[in-house]
């Protein structure tokens, strides 16, 4: 019997508490700050929204000092045994004066009002339509099934067999797979046409079929749909007219029939249900006099203090003369409440450094850009480039750049739109891919929609113009652009 040993060494490296806060933190939009920090205020009563100040007073703490004071996440209660609480109960300035929202900008004292959808959802649609129909209990219970089912684009994506299991197991109901496809035909005459499709095939044929006057190109696109379906998704429009014996205007009036259709029916009825997502930008980039001002939109973080009542209760117990046991126990908990509060300030006063220190490294980087606009004038950039220049780790400038929006006088740019790779031109020339798929997309655009451009003559289109590109790169670009092959983007 062998015996085999193997040595194996591994590096790990642990993360305090506090600096897993301040990673989560960084990930947090400007648009989820609010809710993160009144978070933090319902779970620990020790820190307070700081009261309105009508004098700012400067603040002039160094922000990255407190890497010193962070404790290894073993922290028990023998790390508060001792009684002192002087260090608890001064009053810090630094802390208590932060302000968490930029003097830079303008504040707003009005209320911010946000446009709400009203209107019925796209289930309440349904479910108006199903009380209209003349139903038994056991047909209603299916129903219910049925419209439940439907999902957000209005197709029924579960099988038969699946919904007379859950009406088996968890409403008692026994029904054979025939009956639910009697109720199911019932929905399927619904509004909007082509809602409880199973694919897009009987998506379209239905509508079609629920028109109140099918002209012969109606007729035609049905067969058509029927019987030469993945086809048409294929556009082998010459097999399908040699097919069925049509003409090729017939099939040019077929293909505009069939593009009027509604692919997703249950997109056009509006849902109150689902909120619409409002970009609230993380910073401002101002053009004044040909300079460039970068300010941080701190306007839904407000400010933050160390509750005085807390440290009232601390002076409380020094000044007292007999420590008992429950005293002691209550000292420790106002004691982890108050350095929990210090550690999620700090947090904050970090992560809002952070993001400027990142947003100054790609203003830097992409000046050209913000002066002009211009997409030619992105430069090439990575992650690495600006963990460089802020001394910063990779991983940390990609949680900044993660769910970051900038504004400026041309539009709001998410971050990650200024990170791009290079590519060499026949000068030596790095350029920005995106100005390589702006050329590309412009080439497809204007190409011959009856014979569009494989991907072998774009690639020699785009190395006639300097740019030194192999054909899988063309490729993989045009699929990143949601670009279909050429011979899906023929047109009759």
């Amino acid at each position: 019997m062998a015996i085999h040993q193997r040595l194996q060494q591994k590096l790990l490296q642990r993360l305090s508490p506090q600096q897993i806060q301040l990673m989560k933190l960084l990930q947090v939009p400007t648009a989820s700050l609010e809710t993160r920090i009144k978070e933090e205020l319902e779970e620990n009563p020790a820190l307070e929204l700081e009261p309105e100040r009508f004098e700012e007073k400067d603040n002039t703490g160094d922000e990255f000092d407190t890497a010193e004071e962070t404790t290894d996440d073993a922290t028990t209660a023998d790390s508060y045994e001792d009684d002192s609480v002087s260090d608890y109960i001064q009053d810090d300035d630094d802390e208590a004066d932060y302000k968490l929202r930029d003097t830079n900008y303008p504040e707003f004292s009005e209320e911010r009002e946000h446009p709400i959808r009203s209107g019925t959802s796209f289930y309440d649609l349904l479910t108006d339509q199903l009380h209209l129909l003349n139903l038994d209990n056991t047909q209603q219970t299916i129903a219910e099934q049925v419209v439940g089912s439907i999902d957000e684009d209005g197709y029924l994506r579960r099988d038969t067999s699946a919904m007379v299991d859950d009406l088996a197991f968890r409403q008692n109901v026994i029904v054979s797979e025939a009956d639910v496809e009697a109720v199911i035909e019932m929905i399927q005459q619904f509004d909007p046409p082509g809602v409880a499709a199973r694919n897009l095939q009987e998506c379209l044929l239905l509508q079609l079929k629920r028109k109140e006057q099918i002209d012969p190109l109606d007729g035609i696109a049905i067969t058509i749909l029927t019987n030469y379906f993945d086809e048409f998704s294929r556009k082998h429009y010459d097999k399908i007219q040699k097919a069925i014996s049509i003409s090729e205007d017939e099939m040019r009036g077929v293909i505009q029939v069939v593009t009027r259709l509604n692919p997703k029916p249950g997109g056009e009825s509006p849902d109150d249900s689902q909120e619409l997502n409002y970009v609230v930008p993380d910073f401002f980039i101002y053009n004044i006099g040909g300079k460039l001002e970068l300010t941080l939109n701190s306007r839904n973080a407000p400010e933050l203090r160390i509750s005085e009542g807390y440290r009232d209760m601390l002076r409380d117990y020094e000044k007292g003369a007999k420590k008992d046991k429950r005293q002691k126990e209550a000292v420790l908990f106002i004691k982890q409440k108050i350095d929990a509060a210090k550690w999620f300030i700090d947090a904050i006063q970090q992560r809002q450094q952070t993001l400027l220190l990142t947003m100054q490294a790609i203003l830097e980087h992409q000046q050209n850009f913000f002066m002009s606009g211009d997409e030619s004038d992105l430069r090439p950039m990575i992650l690495k480039d600006v963990a460089a220049a802020t001394g910063l780790d990779i991983s940390t400038v990609s949680r900044v750049a993660n769910s970051k929006y900038v504004q400026t006088e041309f539009g709001t740019y998410r971050l990650k739109f200024f990170f791009n790779e290079a590519l060499t031109t026949d000068t030596g020339e790095e350029v920005s891919t995106r100005e390589v798929k702006r050329i590309l997309s412009d080439l497809i655009a204007g190409e011959d929609k009856k014979n569009p451009v494989s991907d072998e003559r774009l690639t020699e289109l785009l190395q006639e113009k300097g740019y030194e590109i192999a054909r899988r790169t063309v490729a993989k670009y045009r699929e990143q652009l949601m670009i279909p092959v050429a011979r899906l983007r023929r047109e009759l």
